[in-house]
């Protein structure tokens, strides 16, 4: 996993969820760690959108569950 990728995610999720960029690993669960209500989410969705130049498709979006499948969609959309 390219470490500037997750770089780029601690950086947009730490705008979102009260956490430490540190203490967001490839294993952090985007649903049930960050503790983000369901709108929080959508934003914070698409902001990863945003900074990484991609459309990932809702069907697609839901299956995430860490943040390690969320890098591998974005790798999927580049």
């Amino acid at each position: 996993m390219s470490d500037t990728m997750l770089e780029k995610m601690r950086k947009v999720i730490c705008e979102y969820a009260d956490v430490k960029p540190e203490e967001i690993t490839e294993k952090t669960n985007i649903r049930t760690d960050l503790g983000l209500n369901s709108l929080e989410l959508v934003n914070m969705a698409v902001a990863i959108e945003d900074e990484f130049g991609v459309e990932i498709p809702d069907r697609e979006a839901l299956g995430i569950e860490t943040v390690a499948d969320t890098i591998e969609l974005i790798k999927k959309y580049l």
